[in-house]
């Protein structure tokens, strides 16, 4: 392990819910970035940008099941407003893998 611990209580201030990919796009001006909209379920959607443009067609993307950070500060970016994150892991590049919940899991769904 790497890093400095958190408390239970850091940790459950970190919302990470299931999200489907119902949009995703090249971002022409970016190098890595993907922009994507996530659907939470409930009629509730999130603008993200992702830098994983190295290893995903955004055709490939439509559909799929992804964990998001939620509750992510909105940060304004020069391509638009980023309103959460995608988790993955990997080094990065085209080594980067999207994290995908198993069978069942429904958009909005909170992880514990």
């Amino acid at each position: 392990m790497s890093g400095e611990w958190v408390t239970i209580d850091d940790f459950t201030k970190v919302d990470l819910r299931i999200a489907r990919i119902v949009e995703a796009s090249e971002v022409p001006e970016a190098r890595k970035l993907l922009r994507l909209k996530l659907s939470l379920g409930g009629g509730q959607y999130k603008n993200v940008f992702a830098g994983i443009k190295a290893a995903y067609d955004p055709q490939q993307l439509l559909g799929r099941l992804v964990v998001c950070v939620a509750n992510l500060q909105p940060r304004r970016m020069k391509f638009g407003l980023s309103e959460g994150m995608v988790v993955a892991a990997g080094p990065g590049g085209p080594e980067i893998f999207l994290l995908s919940p198993d069978e069942g899991a429904k958009p909005g769904m909170r992880l514990h």
